[in-house]
């Protein structure tokens, strides 16, 4: 027989579902941060369930609970990796931007600001997921190959608006391509954790940064 349901029961009941929910989540973040770590390191084909699983201490059904198969995986962990990364720029555009009104000079300081992040790692890039996905995107959905691409079309968007801010300011004594300006950061920062870690010199990143940087103010000198 049911038990019945009295003022005595009802916290009772309420306490252990905020528990459940609570573990569940804690268990689906650390599939997450698993999957992520095998990813970039190893590559989306060699990362296989059983051994997330395994890794994570939990049933193969339990990770089915959490994902519908690995599309569904690697959905969360772009969605999850591009919204932290963005919260990370965000804030080293905040603080770069209310350090100087000049738009050439807020640039130069958030370059600076992101060196000075690659700097303070003490162990080598794991790498990029977007870079990860990129490498083999035929093991994904169309709709993971969209969101990929939306990514790194968010981070040309933000450099391509910094930079034409900077060109009203002070038009160029030469054209300057805009958009492959842009590009560069991503395909500098991209180039540059390959390297790094092929050469095992993660100080590499730091330094990659800051000749960007160079390139910046070299685009724009008078």
């Amino acid at each position: 027989m049911a038990e019945a349901v009295t003022e005595k029961t009802v916290p009772a009941v309420q306490s252990a579902k905020p528990d459940a929910a609570g573990k569940g989540a804690r268990t689906r973040e650390r599939l997450l941060d698993i999957a992520y770590d095998s990813i970039v390191r190893k590559g989306f084909a060699s990362t296989s369930i059983e051994e997330l699983v395994e890794a994570a201490q939990i049933t193969k059904s339990g990770f089915f609970y959490h994902f519908r198969d690995k599309n569904e995986l690697a959905r969360t962990l772009l969605d999850r990796f591009v919204a932290e990364d963005r919260e990370v720029m965000d804030a080293m555009t905040a603080r770069a931007r209310a350090l100087s009104d000049d738009p050439l000079h807020s640039l130069l300081i958030f370059l600076n600001l992101y060196a000075e992040m690659l700097d303070a790692m003490r162990d080598q890039h794991p790498g990029c997921l977007v870079a990860a996905i990129t490498y083999q995107d035929q093991m994904f959905d169309a709709e993971v190959r969209r969101m990929n691409a939306d990514a790194v079309l968010e981070w040309r968007g933000r450099f391509a608006t910094w930079l034409e801010e900077i060109e009203a300011s002070r038009p160029p004594a030469r054209a300057i391509d805009r958009e492959a300006l842009a590009d560069g950061f991503t395909t500098m920062v991209e180039g540059a954790i390959i390297v790094a870690r092929a050469l095992d010199e993660p100080a590499l990143l730091g330094r990659q940064v800051r000749l960007y940087r160079e390139m910046i103010k070299a685009a724009f000198a008078a």
